[in-house]
Formats: structure tokens, C-alpha cells, sequence
């Protein structure tokens, strides 16, 4: 088992606890790219086509309640690039990495 540990602001902790998000999001940036899919250029294999991002095989995501530990544990089904759900804190205007888990 491979977790991606990432830390959620109240609102979507408390969103996903009560089962109401089933995705979180990560911009397309290098951190977040380099954390996901191993190299710092997401684009690159975006615009040739290659939308699954989770070549680093996470196979669960532990969600933090900020950097405390209260903790949730989920499967991950995939991670995609695409665009998210804007009521669940994605950006309207760009793509991102989008996790999704259940």
C-alpha cells in the first residue's frame, strides 16, 4: 500500500468526512506534478494525450484535518488531469490534477 498524504483546509475535510467531495484537487504545477507523477513538466505528456497522472502508483490517500491528527484513509481510483468541480474547490478556468478516491 502506497499513501499520498495531503493536509485539507476545514471545509474540505468536513466535506469529504460527511461524503459529500469523492475528489480533491492539485494545480498543474511542478511540486505537485514531481509529487505525482515524478517529473516537474505535467503538460508535457498532457498535450501528447496521457491523462492518468499516477505513474508513482498511490494506491491510497490519507486526508489530514490541517496538520493535526485527525486523519481519513481512501482508496485512490485514479488521478487524471481534467477539469474539477468548481463547488468542490476547482479552478473554473484550468485544468488540474484531479485524485479520485472512494
Amino acid at each position: 500500500m502506497k499513501i499520498l498524504e495531503l493536509p485539507l483546509k476545514k471545509e474540505w475535510y468536513n466535506m469529504i468526512e460527511s461524503g459529500d467531495k469523492r475528489e480533491e484537487y492539485r494545480a498543474l504545477k511542478p511540486y505537485w506534478s514531481k509529487r505525482l507523477v515524478g517529473v516537474d513538466k505535467p503538460l508535457f505528456s498532457y498535450r501528447y494525450g496521457y491523462q492518468h497522472a499516477n505513474v508513482k502508483g498511490y494506491t491510497h490517500v490519507r486526508f489530514r484535518y490541517g496538520y493535526t491528527k485527525r486523519t481519513m484513509l481512501y482508496k485512490i481510483d485514479e488521478i487524471i488531469i481534467g477539469r474539477g468541480n468548481a463547488n468542490w474547490g476547482a479552478p473554473t478556468d484550468k485544468d488540474v490534477f484531479i485524485i479520485k478516491f472512494h
